[in-house]
């Protein structure tokens, strides 16, 4: 194995995380670079990724009520200033259009940092009394933030979404949608991309601009670093009273509707080979991965192959017709050496080798590519074998990485004992007083920021902590890490 990494020239993640993503995600066929800075291709095997995830979430989405729509990507500057703590919170990351052609604009234009502004005046002309609620919409989009340090999939100025926004005559159901929205995101990753989080309330500093309270998921990466992965807002009615989102009720009188909005975006792909990759590259969920088995016949030149190639495809036809998504590589241009270094580079869960010995047992030779083990599986029994492969090849990486996230997380007691272990690679649970200049400190000196308050955390009844940096007393344990 060690002559195919120097034949491939890709960096080993046991060694270079950083440098091991950037190769696997290029080398895989995920994404590439542009001459627009900060912005990225993605090719089509990182989009089909990103199409397996929408469907899984979109009908989520559509079971519960919420209708898929399309807004404009260009806002007018007024609108974005019309909320005091949103502007602030976006003003660094703003792209603005000033012009058209050569004549300036009265009212610049800002490409989309999010959608709450435009969707929100609609919706003022939407609602006028309680019949018109509730309203539950979303769109797949593009959004622009100017990052200033950009990496793959985690932090682009352009990147892909899904931004659910809902408007209740009430606070209750309006906060049951922000709970509901996040166990969805919890669902796709645990279930469907195979990663453990952490979910929980974001601290007041760390909140969505404008939000009431933000909720999140968030994930431990093997280098201890966090993504914040999907997030669920509740807006409270902080943007209808600014945007004039109201209605009258049952009663004849004038109320303020109550409103979330939720997103997760691209960087689920970075969080999945991150989670999953290994030394060889990456390694695909198999519900999410957009080719579940390959099949590789073993042809040799100046032979007759039919007999290989045939029963390669009977293989083929056998498992498309149980709907496992099946690709045959009958390249004759590589070696077999070449295309297997290939094939565990794009992470595909399982390689199938068809050679004259197979034909002739009527056998096909199975590798998973989680842990490379193999086994002969009869042409009869390759069906089921398959199914029951995949799945446990999806249960054994959500073990790994729920196993990761327990041997990543400690709790400190102390403020040394934080300081050492953030700079180890790991998240910290300890107590914190919740205000926003101990907050800003913690993070001037270790980098470390708040992730988010569990859930369980929030529950707990003890109020005899003091908080990790200045000892005053403090509620809750929070959770703290670096991130991307």
């Amino acid at each position: 194995m060690e002559k195919s990494f120097e034949k491939r020239g890709l960096a080993k993640k046991s060694e270079n995380i950083s440098d091991w993503y950037n190769d696997v995600v290029l080398r895989a066929g995920l994404c590439d670079y542009t001459d627009v800075k900060g912005s990225m291709i993605i090719k089509p095997y990182g989009y089909s990724i990103w199409e397996n995830i929408q469907k899984e979430l979109d009908q989520k989405f559509k079971n519960d009520g919420v209708q898929n729509c399309y807004f404009p990507m260009l806002i007018p500057m007024s609108l974005i200033l019309k909320e005091k703590e949103h502007v602030e919170g976006f003003a660094p990351e703003l792209l603005t259009v000033d012009k058209i052609g050569k004549e300036e604009l009265n009212d610049p234009l800002v490409l989309r940092p999010t959608s709450e502004t435009i969707m929100y005046k609609a919706f003022a002309n939407w609602i006028q009394g309680y019949r018109d609620l509730p309203i539950k919409i979303n769109q797949w989009c593009n959004i622009f933030r100017a990052e200033k340090r950009t990496y793959p999939f985690i932090r682009t100025s352009e990147f892909l979404w899904q931004e659910g926004h809902c408007a209740f005559s009430n606070k209750e159901d309006n906060l049951q949608m922000v709970f509901k929205a996040l166990n969805w995101y919890k669902e796709v990753y645990e279930d469907f991309l195979g990663i453990s989080v952490y979910l929980g309330l974001k601290s007041q500093s760390e909140k969505f601009a404008g939000a009431k309270n933000t909720y999140s998921i968030e994930i431990v990466t093997p280098n201890g670093k966090a993504l914040q992965a999907g997030t669920s807002h509740d807006l409270s009615d902080n943007f209808s009273k600014a945007f004039g989102v109201n209605f009258v009720d049952e009663k004849g009188e004038k109320q303020n509707v109550f409103q979330d909005s939720f997103g997760l975006s691209t960087r689920s792909i970075a969080a999945l080979v991150l989670a999953h990759g290994d030394d060889s590259g990456l390694v695909i969920p198999p519900r999410v991965a957009p080719i579940q088995v390959v099949i590789i016949p073993i042809t040799k030149k100046n032979q007759d192959n039919n007999m290989i190639n045939d029963f390669s495809n009977k293989v083929e036809k056998v498992l498309k017709d149980k709907g496992i998504r099946v690709f045959v590589d009958n390249n004759d241009i590589h070696s077999l050496g070449y295309k297997i270094n290939e094939w565990e580079l794009k992470g595909v869960p399982i390689r199938i080798e068809v050679g004259n010995n197979e034909v002739e047992k009527q056998i096909v030779k199975l590798v998973r590519r989680d842990d490379f083990s193999k086994q002969d599986v009869e042409i009869n029994d390759v069906e089921d074998k398959i199914n029951c492969v995949l799945e446990d090849i999806q249960n054994n990486l959500f073990k790994k990485s729920e196993e990761l996230k327990e041997q990543k997380t400690k709790n400190a007691d102390n403020y040394d004992d934080f300081k050492k272990l953030i700079d180890e690679g790991y998240f910290v649970r300890s107590y914190f007083c919740e205000e926003k200049e101990c907050e800003a400190k913690i993070k001037e000196e270790t980098k470390a920021v708040t992730r988010c308050l569990e859930f369980d955390q929030m529950n707990d009844d003890d109020i005899d902590g003091k908080c990790i940096y200045c000892g005053k007393k403090a509620k809750h344990k929070w959770l703290f890490g670096k991130s991307y």
